[in-house]
């Protein structure tokens, strides 16, 4: 599917208000790459959650609505003085994985897990880039992918073949 010829489908945002200096960012660079693709206010929804642990509950109900062909989940975990963060970001990275397998709706994870708030400002708009855009396009992309997958069984196609329109980020190569 041609994202230039194409209205974006609707999607959603569910936001933690947690650290949000930080959530405040990647949601801007969610919202902006959604609108800068060609995707039209009316058709994003954003949501707020009190905290990251909250997201999980919010996507699923996004995800259940129908009215989203998927989610976008941000937010960020800063590690402390316990080991709290760790319980908590194992916690939601299953539960959107499982919400995502479970509903077919995709949840994109963009929720930073970082050892303090300086990685966690580089990675909402610093210098390593904003993951909150990157959350967004990895959800277009997926959708791309099962909106290719879904045509080639309506007419019975195997050997399809879907690629990324965007880079993707290769730590072995040293990026971020």
């Amino acid at each position: 599917m041609s994202r230039a010829t194409t209205q974006l489908p609707p999607v959603a945002i569910v936001v933690s208000r947690y650290n949000a200096t930080i959530t405040n960012a990647l949601l801007e660079g969610a919202r902006s790459t959604y609108l800068g693709g060609g995707g039209s206010a009316d058709r994003l929804g954003v949501i707020e959650a009190p905290g990251a642990f909250e997201l999980p509950v919010l996507a699923n109900a996004l995800a259940q609505s129908g009215m989203y062909r998927g989610v976008v989940a941000l937010g960020c975990v800063i590690k402390g003085e316990t080991r709290h963060d760790e319980f908590i970001a194992g916690a939601i990275a299953h539960a959107i994985a499982d919400i995502s397998i479970r509903t077919g709706v995709p949840v994109a994870f963009g929720v930073l897990t970082t050892d303090n708030a300086e990685q966690a400002r580089a990675r909402a708009g610093g210098d390593k880039g904003n993951k909150g855009a990157e959350a967004m396009v990895a959800l277009l992309e997926t959708l791309d992918a099962l909106k290719d997958i879904g045509d080639a069984a309506d007419t019975r196609t195997p050997g399809i073949a879907c690629r990324l329109k965007s880079p993707v980020s290769d730590k072995s190569r040293g990026s971020a």
